[in-house]
């Protein structure tokens, strides 16, 4: 049984990481505000991010052997996937939908995973995880046809976009059980998310003129922001929770996540709060919830 200050501090540490990843579609949101496009600001995110990354997985790779040139290879194809992929997609989709549709989608990844176990190693979906799935969905779906409503087509485009920023990461997860295994969870998120960064910012270089560096400073502040609070100290809070409670303790305190990206979305952005989006979010929580219980 685990001692309750352990208990504690691994559940304010998994809440804190929830909460602070979530407020970086609210970061980005704000950031878009200043002019600023997605190639750009991703750059910056990654930019100020990179020595954080390459700091840690020095830190956990610390005595033990070099990387391979296999995992050389599986930490390119990871970070690429799982970091680069991901955060572009979800970063050119938040430019046409509201944080809280974004939240709600990265947050259907756990049925990602599920349906890529099915497909790529024959597993049978049981049928209380379909009834899961369906429920996550129908939620998305709701709050997906509201906004469509309210804001236009384009909706479809910025909800499509995450979707596949969703599976990109899913890939990532499915993939990399092995490699975390060989070089532990917080060396390969390090590296490949240092790789990441290294891809964002030659994206930059490539497809925009040095020109477009120059940017508002509050872009600058909002970014700085983004790299420390919302994407590195979140991984590192993540894992220090699961540490201490467990992965499925941090996973289901995770659920406080999209909870937070509507109120931050409201309070911050002058987001709509409606019947709609409620209900939506009871249904996507509420079928994670069951996911979670049928495995």
């Amino acid at each position: 049984m685990r001692d309750r200050p352990a208990l504690r501090s691994g559940l304010a540490l998994a809440a804190a990481g929830s909460i602070a990843f979530s407020g970086k579609a609210i970061i980005v949101k704000l950031a878009y505000r200043h002019g600023v496009d997605a190639v750009t600001l991703i750059m910056y995110r990654m930019l100020f991010a990179l020595p954080l990354f390459v700091g840690l997985a020095w830190w956990a790779g610390r005595g033990k052997p070099a990387l391979t040139r296999r995992d050389l290879r599986a930490v390119v194809g990871l970070g690429f996937c799982g970091y680069y992929l991901a955060s572009f997609l979800d970063f050119a989709g938040l430019q046409l939908i509201s944080a809280s549709l974004e939240r709600l989608i990265l947050y259907l990844n756990p049925t990602l995973v599920l349906a890529m176990g099915v497909l790529l190693h024959r597993q049978r979906a049981a049928p209380r995880q379909l009834l899961a799935l369906a429920v996550s969905y129908a939620g998305v779906l709701l709050v997906f046809g509201h906004e469509v409503q309210l804001s236009g087509p384009h909706t479809v485009l910025g909800a499509a976009l995450v979707f596949g920023s969703a599976v990109a990461y899913a890939v990532y997860l499915v993939f990399s059980g092995k490699e975390v295994g060989r070089l532990g969870a917080l060396r390969l998120t390090g590296w490949a998310t240092a790789v990441a960064c290294g891809f964002c910012i030659a994206q930059f270089l490539i497809v925009r003129p040095l020109s477009a560096a120059l940017v508002a400073p509050e872009v600058i502040a909002l970014s700085l922001v983004n790299a420390t609070l919302c994407t590195f100290a979140p991984v590192v809070m993540v894992m220090m929770a699961i540490e201490r409670v467990g992965a499925t303790l941090t996973a289901q305190t995770g659920m406080i996540g999209p909870v937070s990206t509507i109120a931050m979305g409201v309070l911050v952005l002058g987001e709509p709060m409606n019947a709609w989006i409620v209900a939506g979010t009871v249904l996507v929580l509420t079928g994670i919830w069951l996911l979670a219980r049928a495995r």
